[in-house]
């Protein structure tokens, strides 16, 4: 059928805007279909609703409206783990119909889909409409942010992130290192070119569930100070110091940027940069550098673009999982701590291993299904297991990377009391 006629069906005006093809067999509710019929993979689309999500929100976002709304259904994977229909899908391309073009299709499906339906209540607000948390990463639109994702539920958190509760790239001896050591070896090797001793003093800022403050107190004898935007992150962090009798550990419900004491002897930021902004790496190396002693390393770990072009996040990214999130190139980063005084020393990517955290993650979440759904929702757990298993195709692309980076305060002498050989391989 051609789009010339009157009548269009979903799956002719779907093969109007993939010029490639489909890599999955299509289904609509009216009859129509398109894509491999041996495919082992497929998408269904189920009613009008569905329709005028993709309709009114193209690209991404309208997708991802039907599937958490049940409009849009995947077939051939675990809606817990859906990383082969993730593949195919990060992989398609759409093409721009003409405008000729997409009125005969409007016209051919019917212009009342053009009516948005109520978005799915899992969505976060655009970023215009944010405005009334405050201006973009200040501190009551970040303490909002923060909120949205990492609030969700500890129990949920416990089920996806196994026990070692930590949200952030695992590091790897081997593949089939298990999640959990693979986790220890993350914060151990965090320490290591840290030069952490006992009696030293740590700051971790953006600490999450404090799996790094405690490691360090347990295994290295420092005292350490953790910070996090989460009130649930900090009462999980603080009820499992308690536990374990770690008595030079603490995490704080805080702002990073309220942190009085100065004079630590090192400090980690394991994924907070992220949530910083660009425009803000300024006061945030600044701040940072204000606080560590003279010779003491700052490790800072945070995902990164492949190249240093700033850019947010994607709209399903940004309106479901990390609202104003923003990331740019490892060199851009490193640039801004060294404008901000301090002396970079070594950085490491560490994309693959987040390619394996993350299908870690989404291994957790299929296994525990039923009682995540329990938890938080079936759209809730939908939305997570689509996250995950689409970061970890980005993470093998080479869509993002994920970096390590080691600088130093220098002393007045321009010491960085660096040995002449990386004294964390030892």
């Amino acid at each position: 059928m051609t789009l010339t006629q009157t009548h269009v069906s979903i799956a002719d005006a779907i093969g109007a805007i993939t010029p490639d093809g489909l890599p999955f067999r299509f289904t609509a509710y009216d009859g129509s279909s398109a894509g491999p019929e041996d495919s082992p993979i497929g998408m269904h689309l189920a009613n009008e609703r569905g329709l005028s999500y993709v309709l009114t929100a193209p690209g991404d976002l309208g997708m991802v409206r039907a599937y958490v709304s049940g409009d849009l259904e995947l077939t051939g994977v675990h809606p817990g783990n859906p990383y082969e229909a993730a593949q195919l899908l990060v992989g398609l391309r759409f093409g721009r119909p003409t405008p000729a073009e997409a009125l005969r299709i409007v016209r051919g499906l019917g212009w009342s889909y053009l009516k948005p339906p109520p978005v799915p209540p899992q969505e976060h607000a655009p970023r215009w409409r944010r405005t009334v948390d405050g201006l973009r990463h200040s501190r009551t639109r970040d303490q909002a942010a923060i909120h949205h994702h990492y609030d969700v539920s500890n129990r949920f958190y416990e089920l996806i992130l196994g026990p070692s509760m930590t949200y952030t790239c695992a590091v790897f001896g081997k593949p089939d290192t298990s999640l959990d050591e693979a986790q220890a070896e993350k914060y151990d090797l965090v320490c290591r070119k840290l030069a952490l001793r006992p009696g030293m003093r740590l700051l971790d800022v953006g600490c999450g569930w404090g799996g790094m403050v405690r490691h360090a107190v347990r295994e290295y004898g420092v005292t350490a100070l953790g910070v996090t935007l989460s009130q649930q992150q900090a009462s999980w962090a603080a009820e499992a110091i308690s536990h374990e009798g770690l008595a030079g550990a603490e995490v704080r419900h805080a702002d990073y940027r309220d942190v009085a004491e100065t004079g630590f002897d090192a400090i980690s930021s394991i994924g907070l940069t992220e949530h910083v902004g660009v425009r803000n790496y300024p006061s945030y190396f600044g701040f940072l550098l204000s606080k560590v002693k003279p010779e003491g390393r700052l490790l800072n770990h945070c995902i990164t673009r492949p190249r240093n072009k700033t850019r947010p996040t994607g709209a399903f990214i940004d309106r479901y999982i990390f609202p104003d999130g923003e990331l740019t190139g490892a060199g851009r980063i490193i640039k801004e701590a060294q404008d901000a005084g301090f002396e970079f020393r070594h950085a490491e990517n560490l994309r693959e291993h987040y390619a394996l955290t993350l299908a870690g993650w989404s291994r957790n979440l299929e296994d525990h299904w039923e009682d995540a759904v329990d938890e938080v929702g079936l759209a809730t757990a939908k939305v997570w297991g689509l996250y995950l298993a689409a970061c970890r195709v980005g993470f093998e692309r080479n869509d993002v990377e994920l970096h390590q980076a080691l600088l130093v305060k220098l002393s007045g002498t321009a010491s960085s009391g660096f040995p002449l050989r990386p004294d964390w391989l030892s």
